[in-house]
């Protein structure tokens, strides 16, 4: 790889389709805006909820932290692979479910 290319990673949305292209440990909620993504966002730090999301096919992304897994298992215990979408950074591609609250 050409040492100015960027590694990117694709993320799916199960709602609509739709996909943006993001580059490596980029953080979903810094480049996810209402005008490209189904996914709400709200503090954008993880203590809302707002941006919560089932992955449905992940092949690496950052893991939970402990207060994010504690957090979640709070709002939506019956969903395992929930994660709050303003923490993840993409090292792979990844394809999300919203979940509704």
């Amino acid at each position: 790889m050409d040492l100015m290319e960027k590694e990117t990673f694709k993320i799916s949305f199960e709602e609509d389709f739709s996909e943006v292209v993001l580059e490596k440990n980029t953080s979903l909620s810094e480049k996810l805006t209402i005008e490209n993504s189904p996914i709400l966002f709200g503090c954008r730090i993880g203590i809302c909820g707002t941006c919560a999301v089932e992955v449905i096919e992940d092949l690496g992304v950052n893991p939970r932290t402990s207060e994010e897994i504690e957090y979640l298992d709070a709002i939506c215990p019956e969903k395992p692979a929930s994660r709050l979408a303003c923490q993840i950074k993409l090292s792979a591609n990844l394809k999300l479910r919203s979940i509704k609250l």
